[in-house]
C-alpha cells in the first residue's frame, strides 16, 4: 500500500503517520527525517542539500525529488510506503509520479487530513516542544505528566518560537494556495479521500484504516 498523508500543521499528521506506519508495517517517510539523514551520513545529495541550507535557501526540487528516490528504492518500502509532507506543490506532486514510473510503482491513496483553521490556531498556541528531545506535547490533548518537564528525558519544555497566531495563519494560507491543486489532482485520479481530524487521534485513525481497507 502506497499512501500520501496531507493535511495543514497542527493536523495532528506526525501522529497519524506514526500510527499507520505500525499499523500496515510499512516505513513512514518524512521528508525533513530523510532530509536530516542524507546531511548526517554525509552522502553526495546531503552535501548538495547542505550547501543551499547554510545560505539559508531552500533545498531544489530536483535535489529534494532525488533524495526521495533514494529512499523509496529500499528494501523496506517493497511492500509500500507512507509519505509524510510530500509533495508540497503542484509541481512536486507531478515530478513524484515520474519518480514513481521509475521504479514501476503507484500511488494507492492520499488521505487529507481536514482541520479547520480556528482549530489549528487553538491547538498550535497550546503546543508546547522539549529542548532536550524535541518531543512535542500539547496543553490541551497530550499534556506532559509533570508541567513544563518532557516525559521522555526529562528535558525542559518550550512554546515554539514561531507559534504566534500571526504566524500560523499565514502558513496556513500558504498551505492553502499550495495544496488545492494537488487535492485536485488526485481527486481526477480518484485517489484522494479526505477525513475529520478534529475528533481524538483514535476516532481519526480508525476512520483511515476504514479508507485504506476499501482499497
Amino acid at each position: 500500500m502506497l499512501v500520501i498523508l496531507l493535511g495543514p500543521p497542527g493536523s495532528g499528521k506526525g501522529t497519524q503517520a506514526r500510527s499507520l506506519s505500525e499499523k500496515l508495517k510499512i516505513p513512514h517517510i518524512s521528508t525533513g527525517d530523510i532530509l536530516r539523514e542524507s546531511i548526517k551520513l554525509n552522502t553526495d545529495l546531503g552535501r548538495k542539500a547542505s550547501r543551499f541550507l547554510e545560505k539559508g535557501e531552500l533545498v531544489p526540487d530536483q535535489v529534494m525529488l532525488k533524495i526521495v528516490e533514494e529512499r523509496l528504492r529500499k528494501t523496506d518500502c517493497e511492500n509500500g510506503f507512507l509519505l509524510d509532507g510530500f509533495p508540497r506543490t503542484i509541481a512536486q506532486t507531478k515530478d513524484l509520479d515520474n519518480v514513481l514510473k521509475k521504479i514501476s510503482r503507484d500511488i494507492n491513496l492520499v488521505v487529507e487530513l481536514e482541520v479547520r483553521d480556528n482549530v489549528v490556531v487553538e491547538r498550535l498556541l497550546s503546543r508546547l516542544i522539549c529542548v532536550g528531545c524535541d518531543a512535542n506535547f500539547n496543553l490541551d490533548s497530550n499534556p506532559p505528566k509533570i508541567k513544563e518537564r518532557c516525559d521522555s528525558c526529562g528535558g525542559k519544555l518550550e512554546y515554539r518560537t514561531d507559534d504566534s497566531e500571526e504566524v500560523i495563519r499565514r502558513r496556513l494560507k500558504v498551505y492553502h494556495e499550495q495544496i488545492e491543486p494537488i487535492k485536485d489532482y488526485y481527486k481526477k485520479q480518484g485517489k484522494l479521500v479526505v477525513v475529520n481530524g478534529e475528533g481524538k487521534a483514535e476516532e481519526t485513525l480508525k476512520q483511515i484504516l476504514e479508507m485504506i481497507k476499501k482499497r
